[in-house]
């Protein structure tokens, strides 16, 4: 029996089973063409907005569905049972983009951008330079102020949307000698004189997720492009990511538990020396470990969770469920692949898929290093 803290309510288990339900129906037959061709289906992204995925905390006024934290969990870890590709379209979407917005827009750029983001326009989230990873904010993009707003300059690597967004917080700096204390957030829309999209990486897993460079060529911003205060980018950045690492948790749970139920419905179908595998000790034991190493991460994500709609500290937690959650999902996603044999190293199966997304789980939105060393500072 699940542990008490797992349970879901019936509005939590109806979303469950609704989301479940249309990964299964929309997404599974995709899932290998996506991944070949290394793009979304754009038939996908009407779909996922008419069903209320992509503004699940955005306000009904603005036409979002007006949901909680932990409701953008479950969906993101329903999604990524089938293709964390699509569960961190959706992930970044809701935990980083509006979110961000939500909290530090102004009244007019709540009435913009959300009824946008709530219904048919994507999200994304520009933080990472070239030589700014885990010292996210050693930024060298450049935004100068002029008379009538800021001129941006520089180039913003490892994207995530950034093909199909139309809307982007893009964090640069309006005075390098005052250290994180001149980081800004700007909103920019697509179409923005000087801003386009560069080179798309060719990536190991979540392949049909867009990764890309932003140029910005003398992007000109009026003040009202702002997002929050001039020089307080760098708090939005850091509580924005803590919340975003809850969502990185779910996509490697969810990658996990679809990576054990596909090998565990193999493991019954597989037959040698005349029974199924699943029968011999060894790969119940090795299921066994699977379940109890994937419930454990379930509990630190979804407690997480809980703690920051309760309004409660919840940093030491998410570090600790994007750090834990990251590492079992390599690990099933491994031993999933051994199941399967000489398949699972074929593409006719979904394992090998779901052992290259994991990778990424350890490494985005603060790698695991980064996370203990959050983990330490708060003990």
């Amino acid at each position: 029996m699940s542990s008490p803290l797992t349970v879901l309510n019936d509005e939590e288990q109806a979303l469950s089973e609704l989301v479940a339900k249309f990964a299964k129906a929309e997404i599974e037959p995709l899932r290998m063409t996506m991944d070949e061709e290394q793009q979304m289906d754009p038939d996908l992204l009407p779909k996922l907005f008419s069903l209320g995925l992509m503004g699940i905390e955005i306000p009904a006024e603005y036409g979002g569905s007006g949901s909680n934290f932990f409701n953008s969990i479950i969906v993101i870890e329903e999604l990524s049972k089938v293709d964390a590709a699509v569960g961190v379209l959706v992930d970044v979407q809701n935990t980083v983009v509006n979110s961000c917005i939500i909290r530090y827009g102004t009244a007019e750029q709540k009435a913009k951008y959300l009824p946008w983001l709530a219904t048919e326009k994507v999200g994304s989230y520009a933080l990472s330079e070239a030589d700014s990873g885990s010292d996210a904010f050693a930024l060298k993009c450049r935004a100068m102020p002029v008379a009538d707003g800021f001129v941006l300059n520089g180039a913003k690597l490892w994207i995530t949307n950034a093909q199909q967004a139309e809307v982007f917080i893009v964090f640069a700096t309006v005075d390098p000698k005052a250290g994180h204390k001149g980081i800004t957030a700007f909103l920019i829309d697509r179409d923005s004189s000087g801003f386009s999209i560069g080179k798309k990486e060719n990536k190991l897993g979540i392949r049909a997720s867009s990764t890309c460079e932003l140029c910005l060529d003398d992007v000109k911003l009026g003040h009202d492009q702002v997002l929050g205060t001039v020089g307080k980018g760098y708090k939005i950045a850091i509580e924005t990511l803590n919340e975003g690492r809850i969502g990185i948790a779910a996509q490697m749970l969810g990658l996990a538990e679809g990576a054990m139920a596909a090998a565990l419905a193999y493991s019954k179908e597989r037959q040698q020396f005349g029974r199924p595998i699943f029968n011999f000790q060894a790969v119940q034991f090795l299921l066994a470990e699977m379940a109890s190493r994937i419930e454990a991460a379930r509990l630190l994500t979804y407690n997480a969770a809980r703690l920051k709609d309760q309004g409660l500290p919840f940093i030491k937690e998410a570090a600790m469920a994007k750090y834990f959650t990251s590492q079992v999902a390599e690990w099933v996603a491994s031993e999933s692949l051994e199941l399967f044999g000489g398949y699972g190293f074929s593409k006719d199966y979904p394992a090998e898929k779901f052992y290259r997304d994991a990778k990424i789980g350890k490494i985005y939105e603060g790698t695991s290093f980064m996370q203990l060393q959050t983990i330490a500072k708060l003990l």
